[in-house]
C-alpha cells in the first residue's frame, strides 16, 4: 500500500495546470494539423457560448446528482457531464443553424491532456473530492489517509487516457484518416468506455441495475460517439 499526501487545495493546482497544458498542447496540434478544426462554424460566439454553458450545466448536474440513490445531494462536478452537457448543448446549437458534421476536432488534444493531468489532482486531494477507488489487496494500492487499500482509479484514468492521446498523435502524424476526421468522436468512445470500466471501482451508489450515474452516461456518449464514426463523411479534407 502507497501511503499518498492528500490536501483539498491540491486539485486546484492540478486543475490549474490541466487546463494550461491542455490550452497550449491543443494550440500546438491545431498549428501543426490544421485540418483538425475544418469548420468556420466555430468562429461563431455561440457556438462557444453553448459549449460553455453545456458544459457547466453538465458538470454540476452530473457531479451533485451521482449521490442522489443515497439521499446526499452535495453541490460538487464532474468532467464526465460537462463532456456531456457540452455535447448535446453545441449539437443543439448546430441542428438549429444548419451545420452537420464533426466541429470538435480542435478539442481532442485539450481533452486528453486535460484528463492526463487533471486526475491526478483528483488523487492528491484524497477522500473530499470523493472519486476514490474501492478497497482492494493489490500491490500497487494507495492509503489516501483512511489506512484501506484502494485502487488508484485516478491513476488509472490518467494512464489509459495518455495512451490514447500518444495513439491519436501518431494518427495525426501518419494522416490517419480517422485521427483527422473522426477524432474527436473516436475521443469520446474511448473516454467513455474506459471510464466505464473504472466506474466499478469506485463507490458511487447504484441507479440502474449495476450501473451508477456516470456510467448511464458513458452509455449515451458511446451511442453518440458510434454513431458519428460509422456516418460517411464526404467532405475534403481541408485547413479551415
Amino acid at each position: 500500500m502507497i501511503p499518498v499526501p492528500t490536501d483539498p487545495s491540491f486539485h486546484h493546482v492540478f486543475d490549474a495546470a490541466a487546463w494550461s497544458a491542455g490550452l497550449a498542447g491543443g494550440w500546438l496540434v491545431y498549428r501543426w494539423r490544421p485540418e483538425v478544426a475544418r469548420s468556420p462554424f466555430q468562429k461563431k460566439p455561440g457556438y462557444y457560448l453553448s459549449l460553455v454553458i453545456g458544459a457547466i450545466i453538465g458538470a454540476y448536474l452530473a457531479g451533485t446528482l451521482a449521490w442522489a440513490p443515497n439521499a446526499i445531494l452535495s453541490l460538487s462536478h464532474s468532467i464526465l457531464g460537462a463532456l456531456a452537457g457540452a455535447i448535446i448543448t453545441v449539437e443543439i446549437y448546430k441542428a438549429a443553424m444548419g451545420v452537420s458534421g464533426s466541429t470538435g476536432g480542435v478539442f481532442v488534444a485539450p481533452f486528453a491532456i486535460g484528463v492526463v493531468i487533471g486526475r491526478w489532482g483528483c488523487l492528491f486531494a484524497g477522500l473530499r473530492d470523493g472519486t476514490y477507488g474501492t478497497p482492494a489487496n493489490l500491490p500497487w494500492t494507495v492509503n489516501l489517509g483512511d489506512h484501506i487499500a484502494r485502487h488508484p482509479v485516478q491513476i488509472y484514468e490518467s494512464l489509459s487516457m495518455l495512451v490514447f492521446l500518444t495513439v491519436y498523435l501518431g494518427g495525426l502524424w501518419a494522416n490517419a484518416s480517422w485521427a483527422l476526421r473522426r477524432g474527436f468522436h473516436v475521443m469520446v468512445v474511448y473516454y467513455a468506455v474506459q471510464r466505464f470500466v473504472w466506474e466499478f471501482l469506485k463507490p458511487y451508489p447504484k441507479l440502474l441495475g449495476p450501473l451508477n450515474l456516470f456510467q448511464l452516461i458513458c452509455i449515451g456518449i458511446v451511442i453518440y460517439g458510434c454513431f458519428w464514426i460509422v456516418r460517411r463523411d464526404r467532405r475534403p479534407l481541408s485547413a479551415p
